[in-house]
């Protein structure tokens, strides 16, 4: 998967442990960059393609990206049936 995207990502320069935190006050500190991000989607895709299952991607967490993950499999199961 391309990456290049990483290089324009707001959060290239801060610290990792802000998009791995270990509370819900964690998560939306990382949530609110990420909504600033221009390459919010792209992130967020990255980490549902790479099954990422730690930190905040995208401006979503672990459950919403598992949620999203769910979606898109019973969206294309009710597709092919």
């Amino acid at each position: 998967m391309n990456t290049d995207w990483m290089a324009d990502a707001k959060c290239k320069d801060m610290d990792p442990d802000i998009f791995f935190p270990n509370d819900g006050v964690g998560v939306q500190v990382a949530q609110r960059i990420c909504a600033e991000c221009n390459v919010r989607l792209q992130c967020l895709e990255y980490a549902l393609a790479g099954h990422i299952d730690h930190g905040v991607w995208g401006g979503a967490s672990e459950r919403e990206r598992r949620r999203i993950l769910r979606r898109r499999r019973l969206a294309s199961v009710q597709t092919n049936s």
